[in-house]
């Protein structure tokens, strides 16, 4: 499927199409390296991990924060940065701060380093794309993705790349090498199917345009859920929103109509639980979008459009290919509507605050 390679949109579907090989890059540097080998022993046990950030990054965050518990056993959650700045006393303390900035020069994200390092006394694990940025003089480790920057000014590689990576660190914490194994596997299993994950959205964005989007996920894949609702937001100014998929039928599914396209990132784990709701809110007539490991008869009747990702990786392995139909209909929905993804109305590519001080 030919890609434009200029004009509105070009850095952004380029970024997207090239996961899978910027996964493989980032994952053979760190092994390369023993980075993250390094960084498991010397980083605290018997802590929580906190794992914080700002916009894509904080939904970065909760994805991390999920399969980090997942693999590892140790307690974790995600925080924004601007809630260690305005209500300090939500953070555990004695905890290991992890602080997610693709730029490393986003304003919120340093002055809640600072505060961690200096005020608390913690040394902060730092993850970004950029090189000889502010955070690497704030933090006191700092793994650097450069393989995964990105042009244009929304995330999608770097988003990825960090979260898996982030997963490798937890895989090693855990002990877990079948799934460092499952993430090696990976890249190559993503792009063998990118091709087809790619007409069916877009498939989906010419056949239909719908006034609300919404977007359901569980466990690992409720910071997936949430970053598909971002993209969407940040490429096309739609009106999108999230929800855990079983908090769907208490209220929210009210909104429920053939306009709205409601997006299901369905898991291992609540597999026949998730199914029911898809099921639910089919026969209430919305239009759905379903994204699944394994796709039953069940989702097969009450998906109008099914992405199968038949991917032979543990289940939590699976969360970074399952961002990517959220980034597609993304970008497709904001050309169709004219824009252009790679420079989205009223933002930026890092939010940096004037110094009121």
């Amino acid at each position: 499927m030919a890609e434009p390679k200029s004009g509105p949109g070009a850095n952004t579907i380029a970024e997207i199409l090239s996961e899978p090989a910027t996964w493989k890059s980032c994952l053979h540097t760190m092994e390369r390296t023993g980075e993250l080998k390094s960084l498991n022993e010397t980083l605290p046990r018997n802590v929580e991990w906190v794992f914080i950030g700002c916009g894509s990054s904080f939904y970065l965050a909760q994805a991390a924060s999920a399969a980090w518990s997942i693999l590892t056993g140790e307690k974790s959650r995600a925080i924004p940065a601007s809630e260690i700045l305005i209500f300090p006393q939500l953070l555990p303390v004695p905890c290991q701060p992890v602080v997610i900035t693709r730029s490393g020069h986003t304003s919120e994200a340093l002055q809640a380093a600072a505060y961690l390092e200096d005020r608390l006394k913690l040394r902060t694990l730092a993850i970004t794309c950029g090189a000889d940025t502010p955070i690497d003089k704030i933090s006191s480790h700092v793994i650097k993705l450069f393989a995964a920057d990105e042009k244009s000014t929304v995330m999608t590689r770097s988003f990825t790349s960090m979260l898996i990576t982030l997963q490798s660190l937890a895989a090693l914490r855990g002990d877990r090498p079948d799934f460092l194994d499952g993430l090696r596997r990976l890249p190559d299993q993503v792009a063998a199917r990118l091709s087809g994950i790619h007409s069916t959205i877009k498939t989906l964005v010419d056949s239909r345009t719908f006034a609300d989007y919404v977007f359901l996920g569980q466990g690992p894949f409720f910071g997936i859920a949430q970053e598909s609702m971002l993209k969407v937001k940040e490429m096309s100014c739609s009106y999108a929103q999230c929800f855990h998929t079983l908090e769907f039928r208490h209220g929210p599914k009210a909104i429920v109509s053939p306009e709205t396209l409601i997006t299901f990132i369905i898991s291992e784990s609540g597999f026949d639980s998730e199914v029911a709701v898809l099921e639910e809110i089919k026969k209430l007539g919305g239009t759905t979008l379903v994204v699944s490991n394994v796709c039953n008869p069940a989702i097969r009747r009450a998906g109008d459009f099914v992405v199968e990702l038949s991917l032979d990786v543990p289940e939590a392995a699976r969360a970074s290919a399952s961002v990517i139909p959220g980034q597609l209909l993304g970008f497709y929905t904001g050309i169709k509507k004219g824009l252009n993804p790679d420079e989205p109305r009223n933002l930026s590519r890092v939010v940096m605050l004037e110094n009121t001080n």
